[in-house]
């Protein structure tokens, strides 16, 4: 009854959202948080899921800057990093949907050659593994490489910092890039499809979302929409310096559109799953992102359409890993429960005070630093897009989390505000 009462009261509070207190409020909190001269943003983009309906948007900042200068809006496109890993488990799942894969073979299977910890060469490695983090796969010698490289080279040619020695396939979480670039591969081999393209067939086009994979197939109103991502860190010589002019480290397009990839024409479909990095190469925005969120809540379907089968969500967010003590590399406690593709966040470890369970993914590159959280069972959720750091995150620390502590405030307003109605 206390938890109804509560849910009632929110509710009241929150009506009118739109042009109400408590959303004037919140559009205060962000934008004083966006400027915080400790750690300013160059931009911000976020979004709220309350019941299963989106309660309220905001941006602020500028998604180009200098001669052509634009803002942030409701339709920026951002390069959202690692929650690109979850959005390609989407169009994975589908692939399992259509039993064109199964999570526990082989994955030699699907690749056309056995793929191999070479310190543990009796044990297969599985999607399930890719995709929990626990395939023994490193990160040390790299995890892009260009449409003239064949990925099997790389995974199978003895190159020290592929493999790890210490523990074998599913003994141990460590996370690892390269899982998504073989995970885009095998995508790719079963398909016939180059992956951009397919997950836009598979996901994108479905939900009618904007972006993809590959800004160089972009509308020019897509790429007029793309976010340049900033620092103020040059790029040579990686000096922060907070007082100085924001630096374009990706997706600044403003003097030229953006190319194909080098030597695309010659690209073998299958050979190399990095190419449009599965791992964290899709521009999308915050009110698309919130699509997929409500999809996800409505048991996998989108405007009347099964885009995933209800198992498939449930399954993606259950628990698959879990850390024991010493089961896998946590990166300061970060990493504490994982599903597939997708990791789950205790209570305490996103919104401070706690009262928040959820599940989802977090990135940052390039400057950017994005959330994508959702608790499933009641239908609440955030989307927080930063578009560029003015100042060097490791001296910006989280007092409660591994997050930076823009993020933390960021979503514990979001949370007080537009879910809770406080």
């Amino acid at each position: 009854m206390k938890r109804e009462m509560q849910a009632l009261m929110g509710m009241l509070l929150m009506a009118g959202v739109s042009g109400g207190g408590l959303a004037a409020t919140l559009d205060q909190e962000l934008a004083a948080i966006a400027a915080d001269p400790a750690m300013p943003l160059a931009s911000l983009s976020v979004l709220a899921v309350r019941g299963g309906k989106v309660q309220y948007q905001y941006q602020t900042g500028r998604r180009r800057i200098g001669v052509h200068a634009a803002p942030a809006t409701a339709d920026t496109l951002y390069r959202i990093a690692s929650i690109s890993k979850m959005m390609t488990t989407f169009g994975l799942m589908k692939l399992v949907e259509q039993h064109r894969l199964a999570l526990d073979t082989d994955v030699g299977e699907y690749l056309g050659y056995p793929l191999r910890n070479p310190h543990f060469p009796e044990q297969a490695i599985t999607l399930r593994m890719l995709l929990t983090h626990t395939s023994s796969l490193r990160d040390e010698a790299g995890y892009f490489w260009g449409a003239e490289v064949a990925i099997r080279d790389k995974l199978t040619g003895g190159e020290a910092g592929v493999w790890a020695s210490n523990a074998g396939p599913g003994a141990y979480f460590t996370y690892t890039n390269l899982n998504w670039g073989v995970i885009g591969t095998i995508m790719e081999k079963v398909s016939g499809e180059r992956f951009d393209r397919l997950m836009k067939r598979l996901l994108l086009e479905p939900m009618g979302l904007r972006g993809g994979y590959n800004p160089a197939e972009f509308s020019t109103a897509e790429i007029d929409d793309v976010a340049t991502l900033y620092r103020k860190r040059t790029i040579d010589t990686e000096r922060w310096n907070p007082d100085g002019p924001w630096i374009a480290q990706v997706d600044d397009y403003s003097a030229r559109p953006p190319a194909a990839p080098a030597n695309i024409g010659n690209y073998v479909i299958g050979s190399n799953g990095t190419l449009f990095s599965p791992t964290g190469g899709l521009r999308i925005s915050a009110s698309d992102m919130g699509k997929i969120m409500l999809m996800l809540i409505h048991h996998g379907q989108h405007q009347g359409r099964q885009i995933l089968q209800a198992e498939s969500v449930a399954l993606m967010f259950s628990q698959q890993w879990k850390y024991d003590g010493g089961n896998g590399d946590t990166y300061r406690g970060l990493y504490q429960s994982w599903g597939l593709g997708s990791q789950r966040f205790g209570d305490g470890s996103l919104v401070e005070g706690g009262g928040f369970s959820a599940a989802g993914h977090l990135g940052e590159a390039y400057g950017l630093i994005s959330t994508f959280v959702v608790d499933l069972e009641r239908g609440n959720g955030m989307v927080s897009l930063i578009g560029g750091t003015g100042a060097d995150p490791e001296r910006n620390p989280g007092r409660y989390s591994a997050m930076t502590r823009s993020e933390e405030r960021i979503l514990t307003a979001l949370y007080r505000r537009a879910i809770l109605g406080q």
